[in-house]
């Protein structure tokens, strides 16, 4: 690969027929940082679904008596990305049997989370194929599967849009700390890991129920420790960061309190957060917490912000996040000079992400010329999207491109996202999937002159047995899904 195919294809989307070769590919990353608009009309004038959120989480605990009702609403939602929305209420789908069965206001919820998902997935995908700065999103979604959300809760379906939108966009190029509070406090995660619902041993609200002789049983009561595990795990430390029980946790008392506006009697006592979450001290946690050995007053709200900081501040996040850094744009086994360099930069600068993004782009290692990653479905999708001029692709193709690929968006399987390793997306099957994809496109969009595609879509990178495929094609269409399926086209 060239540098100016590597700046094309390892750091950003691929190849757009609008955007020229780079003569200057360093400097036309490092543009990017300027250019890179993290609001653009399509998410500015999203409108707000956060009233929505609490009316779903509202409706499911009314429906906790009715262990059928709940499971026939759960299982309406449970495979929500395999196919278009109308084919939600058709005879042969296996949903159709469960949302038939709910009151018409939950089927009529259910849709509705449903066409604001996707409406989401469509923006986020068509924000990547049209981009200028395709730097600029690959980082957006660099860091959303860092702080991964899935929508395997109900009421995340309104939330899981915004926190990529407003949790991770706005700080691509700010500093982690302002990025790590955005994310693990937005509601999407406060649903996603179940912290919405703890409740401190000793909160006020627990005295005040125990006093009066409990409540109603099915109501979630109790410290939940989900959020401050994958924090210190995923988010900050790492697995090897040096963290104990104790210190998760203490961490998880200190989140306490942390919610979503609108839901339960206790919204009344909210206060609102930058977050977008609401935090409620009737059910924090009272007192002083110790983590790793640093001492935090009593203090609400302010004292899961103030361990938040400093977890954002330690050495072992930054060791941590510039081997994820490192490993996403150098290879599977990431150069340990790179770590070390980003590492350096990282501590060096607070957690700059702007000079992060910078010490990446300077680095020699950043720039090996054979490619060192495989595409993930989803960067192929938006790869072959811009190769082939596709622009504003309809919604419902684009969720069911995506499903038929196998990487739906916020879907990931595990708080740790989707895996950012080439044995997790090499196999036969998910191969296949995308010959056949490729197939399609091929027949549906011009495919004229490919080769002079291929040679500006990798500018002095493209092999001599491509080249002498696409030659030898039989047809335009044919050619263009051959290059679609190229080498070098699957890696990076």
């Amino acid at each position: 690969m060239t540098p100016a195919s590597i700046a094309i294809n390892r750091f950003g989307y691929g190849h757009s027929a609008s955007g020229p070769v780079p003569n200057d590919p360093k400097r036309w990353l490092l543009r990017q940082r300027d250019a890179f608009d993290p609001a653009p009309p399509v998410i500015a004038g999203r409108m707000d679904t956060r009233a929505k959120t609490g009316e779903m989480i509202e409706l499911v605990r009314n429906l906790r008596q009715d262990t059928r009702a709940l499971a026939a609403m759960e299982g309406a939602e449970a495979p929500a990305m395999a196919g278009p929305m109308g084919d939600a209420m058709t005879a042969d789908n296996p949903r159709a049997a469960a949302l038939a069965g709910l009151p018409p206001e939950y089927r009529e919820k259910l849709i509705d989370a449903r066409r604001v998902l996707v409406d989401d997935i469509a923006a986020r995908v068509n924000l990547a194929v049209t981009s200028k700065t395709p730097l600029a999103e690959r980082l957006v979604h660099f860091w959303a599967n860092h702080f991964s959300v899935s929508v395997g809760k109900l009421g995340t379906q309104f939330e899981v849009g915004p926190h990529e939108f407003t949790a991770i966009r706005p700080h691509v190029f700010g500093r982690f700390g302002d990025m790590l509070k955005a994310a693990v406090l937005h509601p999407a995660m406060l649903i996603y890991l179940d912290q919405f619902q703890s409740i401190g041993p000793n909160a006020p609200f627990t005295q005040r129920r125990a006093r009066r002789g409990g409540d109603a049983p099915q109501r979630p009561r109790g410290l939940n420790e989900n959020l401050a595990r994958e924090v210190l795990e995923l988010h900050t430390l790492g697995v090897d960061g040096g963290y104990s029980q104790t210190d998760v946790t203490e961490l998880a008392r200190a989140l306490t309190g942390w919610t979503v506006p609108g839901i339960g009697r206790a919204g009344r006592f909210a206060e609102t957060q930058d977050s977008g979450a609401a935090f409620v001290a009737l059910v924090h946690e009272p007192g002083a917490r110790q983590v790793l050995g640093r001492s935090y007053s009593a203090g609400e709200a302010r004292q899961a912000l103030a361990i938040l900081d400093d977890l954002a501040a330690h050495p072992a996040t930054a060791r941590h996040v510039a081997t994820k850094f490192a490993r996403h744009f150098a290879g599977d086994t990431p150069p340990p000079a790179l770590v070390a360099r980003l590492e350096a930069d990282f501590l060096k600068t607070g957690g700059d992400l702007a000079s992060l993004t910078a010490t990446l782009i300077d680095a020699p290692e950043a720039w090996t010329a054979q490619p060192v990653k495989f595409r993930t479905p989803f960067e192929w999708l938006v790869a072959t999207l811009r190769l082939t001029g596709v622009k504003e692709l309809p919604t419902q193709r684009i969720v069911g491109a995506l499903a038929q690929l196998g990487q739906a968006p916020w879907r990931a399987p595990s708080p740790a996202g989707y895996d950012d390793l080439a044995a997790s997306w090499a196999g036969p099957d998910a191969l296949i999937r995308r010959v056949e994809f490729a197939e399609r496109v091929s027949r549906a969009v011009p495919a004229d002159n490919v080769v002079a595609l291929a040679e500006a879509a990798f500018p002095g990178a493209l092999t001599e047995p491509t080249l002498t495929q696409l030659k030898r094609a039989e047809s335009g269409s044919q050619a263009l899904a051959l290059l679609l399926v190229s080498p070098e086209m699957m890696r990076r």
